[in-house]
């Protein structure tokens, strides 16, 4: 339990209220089944369960694009996804979960309570950039994972992230967000931000917020991801060198993450063998709304083949 709180039992339980619109009893059935899902799956001890070899970590990390960039004005961690690159085609799924997961972990465990320390208040949410570069219909064919790391966020990760920015889409993803939007739930739909080009502009000087209209600076130059800094960038794996892509597995972030999951291994190992293999973790049932929104992917898929 001291893993999904942090020390902040009162923020954490308001995380699980408003996922269910504030009704006590779903919000009380949702920690539950949380907190058993934790204990069924062993959860606690994923960060000691690396992927290895070395060479599989990096494949999963060439073609499931998430980092760390950097940190918001309000020192909210932000994360760089390349959606319209990320190719989940290197491991099989239980890899690309087991990895989507550890990330998770480690930003709740010591990304967040860092950060929350170093403001001296209670930081539990991080922002989320979406690069749509190169997103194509063809790419869609991954909804059933995608569908699935959703669905493990949304019933065990609720609300952590506190503003999703989406840039470089191009017009396959207009068509696909006319057609999704409307099957969101009205708080998703409220944090998503799709901002033109890459971003660059809006993320430094004149976002807007959702209440308030006022022009904010979300983020410094040095958080921006790679694939904002300039028009046209993209996500391209090969653009920067290891340590500025915040994807790769050489950038600080996953150096860092890699490094605290086998040293935390070997911590284990010292107690109890551990078995070697993908970490399997029980895939939960999609939500009536997921469902919706796949079948509705799928339908636009085969009308524009």
């Amino acid at each position: 339990c001291q893993n999904v709180h942090q020390g902040h039992v009162t923020e954490n339980l308001m995380r699980f209220l408003k996922a269910r619109d504030w009704d006590p009893s779903k919000a009380h059935k949702m920690l539950v089944d949380c907190l058993n899902w934790r204990v069924q799956n062993e959860i606690d001890n994923i960060l000691s369960k690396p992927i290895v070899p070395a060479d599989l970590y990096r494949a999963v990390r060439d073609s499931q694009l998430i980092g760390l960039t950097g940190y918001s004005k309000e020192g909210l961690p932000v994360f760089a996804m390349g959606v319209g690159l990320s190719t989940f085609d290197k491991a099989s799924v239980h890899y690309y979960v087991q990895s989507h997961i550890q990330i998770n972990e480690y930003r709740d465990r010591i990304i967040l309570p860092s950060a929350s320390k170093k403001h001296g208040r209670p930081i539990t949410t991080c922002i989320k950039v979406l690069d749509m570069t190169g997103l194509k219909l063809s790419a869609l064919s991954q909804i059933k994972l995608l569908t699935i790391i959703s669905s493990i966020d949304d019933l065990n990760y609720p609300e952590k992230t506190n503003t999703y920015f989406v840039v470089n889409a191009p017009y396959i993803f207009s068509a696909c967000w006319k057609v999704v939007k409307p099957l969101l739930q009205e708080r998703t739909r409220k944090k998503m931000q799709v901002l033109p080009g890459c971003g660059r502009d809006e993320l430094l000087n004149c976002a807007r917020d959702n209440s308030s209209f006022e022009k904010l600076k979300i983020m410094d130059y040095s958080s921006l991801p790679h694939f904002c800094k300039r028009e046209g960038s993209g996500s391209s794996r090969h653009s920067e060198n290891g340590s500025e892509n915040c994807y790769s597995l050489d950038h600080p972030f996953h150096q860092e993450l890699y490094h605290h999951i086998k040293q935390q291994a070997r911590l284990r190992e010292a107690v109890e063998p551990i078995k070697q293999g993908s970490f399997h973790v029980d895939f939960p049932e999609l939500s009536p709304e997921e469902v919706d929104i796949a079948k509705t992917i799928e339908q636009l898929q085969l009308t524009k083949a």
